[in-house]
C-alpha cells in the first residue's frame, strides 16, 4: 500500500506517529526495504508514479552493498591501472628482491632466462633497466652512441608506462646517444645546453633497453657496451657518483603484477605519489572508498581485503577470457591465428586516450601481455612479434599437447628471427630443466633441417625423438608461442608474406 507525502515526512523526521502508520500500511518500508523480498508494487501502476520505482516483484540481488561497492570499484580499478601497476611491479621487485636504489642500473651480462619473471620478455639480447624518482629533482641519463661496438634500443616510460622518449637509432637521439635530461612535472627552470630534454608528467620514471650486439661482436661485448651508461641527479652533474651496475644473472627477478590483495598495495604506491590527471579524478574518487589516494593511509579492513582479493582474481580470469575470445578483426592475417603483440589504439599509440573517452578494456588487454611499447607504432617497425592464439584449426592451444611449425628458409627479416614460447597464463617464460625458452636463426646450425632447408620446430612437454635441438619445452604449461621478427622487411609489413599456423602433433 503506497504512503502519503505526510507519512513520508513523518518517517524522515523519526516521528513515532509516522512509524505507527507505516507499520500498519507498509511493514517493509517501516522496517527498511527488504533486500530479499520482491516489491509488492511497481512503477507505473495505478496510484504510483511512472518512474522512481523498480517494477513489481523486483528484488535486490545484493545482500551486502558495502562489500559489493568495494568489489566493483576494485575490479574496475585493476583494468584501469593495468599499465601503471605492471610497470611499478618492475620497480618494486628491483628494490625489494635485487636491492637496487634509484639510479642504479640493472645490466644483464647474458640474455634472460626464466628467472626474469617478466611479461613477454625476449631472451636473445641482454636487457638494461633502471628506475628514478624525480621528486628529488631532474635526472641525467647518459647513453652511448650506436656504432661498431653496439647499439641500445628501448623506451623511457613514465609512471603510467606511457613512453616519454624512444632511445636508439629510431629514437630521440637518432642513435647518436647523448645526455637525456628527465625533468619532473611543472619544471620551469632553464634546460642546460647539450641535453636532450625529456619532460615527464609523473615523478617515477623507468627505462628498459636491449643491448644489440654489433656484427662480429659477442653477447659479452654487448654487455660491456651497455656499461657505458650513466644515471645521476642533475645536482650531481659536476661530479657524478660512481655508477652502480647489478647483473641479476639467474637470480629471480619477479616483476609480474600480483592478482590478489597485494595488487592494491602497488596501486596505492602509485596513486598516493603521482599527480592526478583530469581524466582519472572520477576513478580516484571511487578508490578513496578502498583507502587509496593522496594523503590516505592504506590500511584496509578484512571486508575490503576480501573484496580486493576477489576483484583482482576475477580481473585475471576476465583477461584470460578476453584473449581466449580474441577479436577476429585484430588478427594479423584474416586466415591465420596470429596477433601482433603491439596492439595500438586508433591513433597508432598505446595510451588509448581519445577526445571523448578512454578505452579501458583494450588498454588493459594490451598491457596485460606487453610492456615498454614505443610512443607510436610506425608502418615499418624495427621489430614485430606475432603471437599464436590458436592452431590451424582455430582451436586454442592446450597444456600437455605438442605443436609444430615449419619455418621457411627465407624469412622476411633483415636481422634474425626467433621463436619464443611463454606460459599463456602468466605471459612470462616457462621454467624447465634446460631453461630453453627460444630457438632462433642463430641456432640453425644445430637443428635438423628438412630437405628444402626449412626447419620444423616443436613446442610441447617432450621432445620428439631425435629432434631435441628443434624443440622448446612447455613443462605442462599452456603455451603462447611468439614468432619475433627483428628488422622485418616490406613482405611482412605489407602482409604479402604469411606465416604458417601451428599444427597439433
Amino acid at each position: 500500500m503506497p504512503i502519503t507525502r505526510r507519512e513520508f515526512y513523518k518517517l524522515a523526521l523519526g516521528s513515532a506517529v509516522g512509524l505507527a502508520v507505516l507499520k500498519t500500511s507498509s511493514p517493509a518500508l517501516a522496517q527498511g526495504i527488504s533486500l530479499k523480498k520482491p516489491l509488492p508494487y511497481g512503477a507505473g501502476e495505478k496510484g504510483e508514479t511512472d518512474g522512481g520505482l523498480p517494477p513489481r516483484d523486483a528484488a535486490c540481488s545484493i545482500e551486502d552493498f558495502d562489500y559489493q561497492i568495494k568489489y566493483q570499484r576494485a575490479f574496475e580499478a585493476v583494468l584501469w591501472n593495468m599499465p601503471a601497476v605492471a610497470i611499478y611491479s618492475f620497480r618494486r621487485a628491483a628494490f625489494n628482491n635485487l636491492g637496487l636504489k634509484d639510479n642504479d642500473i640493472i645490466a644483464y651480462s647474458k640474455p634472460a632466462t626464466p628467472h626474469l619473471e617478466a611479461i613477454t620478455a625476449n631472451s636473445t639480447t641482454p636487457y638494461i633497466t633502471a628506475f628514478t624518482d624525480l621528486q628529488k629533482g631532474p635526472v641525467v641519463l647518459e647513453v652511448p652512441a650506436a656504432g661498431a661496438d653496439g647499439s641500445l634500443y628501448g623506451q623511457i616510460v613514465d609512471a603510467w608506462q606511457f613512453t616519454i622518449a624512444d632511445v636508439g637509432p629510431s629514437g630521440l637521439d637518432k642513435g647518436k646517444g647523448g645526455k637525456f635530461l628527465l625533468t619532473p612535472p611543472g619544471y620551469t627552470e632553464a634546460i642546460p645546453e647539450g641535453y636532450l630534454h625529456v619532460p615527464s608528467p609523473n615523478y617515477r620514471v623507468a627505462f628498459a633497453f636491449r643491448s644489440v650486439q654489433a656484427p662480429g661482436k659477442t653477447t659479452e661485448d654487448a654487455y660491456h657496451y651497455s656499461k657505458r651508461m650513466r644515471m645521476y641527479y642533475l645536482s650531481e652533474a659536476a661530479n657524478p657518483p660512481t655508477q652502480k651496475f647489478v647483473d641479476p644473472g639467474n637470480k629471480r627477478y619477479p616483476t609480474l603484477p600480483f592478482y590478489d590483495e597485494r595488487h592494491f598495495e602497488d596501486l596505492h604506491a602509485v596513486a598516493s605519489v603521482e599527480p592526478v590527471r583530469e581524466q582519472d579524478k572520477v576513478m580516484l574518487g571511487m578508490l578513496s572508498s578502498l583507502g587509496i589516494g593522496h594523503g590516505i593511509k592504506f590500511d584496509p579492513d578484512e571486508k575490503t581485503k576480501k573484496a580486493m582479493r576477489q576483484a583482482a582474481i576475477d580481473a585475471w580470469f576476465y583477461m584470460q577470457y578476453w584473449y581466449d575470445n580474441f577479436p577476429k578483426e585484430k588478427l594479423y592475417w584474416p586466415d591465420r591465428h596470429y596477433a601482433s603483440l603491439l596492439q595500438t589504439d586508433d591513433n597508432k599509440k598505446f595510451t588509448f586516450i581519445y577526445e571523448d573517452r578512454i578505452d579501458l578494456i583494450n588498454r588493459a588487454a594490451e598491457y596485460f601481455w606487453c610492456t615498454y611499447m614505443p610512443q607510436v607504432l610506425s608502418d615499418s617497425p624495427a621489430t614485430q612479434y606475432l603471437m599464436c592464439l590458436a592452431d590451424k584449426d582455430g582451436k586454442l592451444l592446450e597444456a600437455g599437447q605438442t605443436y609444430k611449425i615449419t619455418v621457411p628458409v627465407k624469412m622476411p627479416v633483415k636481422q634474425f628471427w626467433a621463436l619464443t614460447v611463454y606460459n599463456r597464463d602468466t605471459m612470462s617464460f616457462i621454467y624447465s630443466e634446460s631453461e630453453r625458452t627460444t630457438l632462433s636463426s642463430y641456432d640453425l646450425d644445430k637443428m635438423k633441417k628438412n630437405a628444402d632447408g626449412s626447419v620444423t620446430l616443436y613446442v610441447g612437454p617432450k621432445a620428439p625423438e631425435g629432434l631435441e635441438n628443434n624443440w622448446i619445452p612447455t613443462s605442462g604449461k599452456r603455451p603462447l608461442p611468439a614468432m619475433r621478427f627483428y628488422g622485418p622487411t616490406d613482405e611482412l609489413n605489407n602482409k604479402t608474406f604469411k606465416l604458417a599456423d601451428f599444427e597439433r602433433v
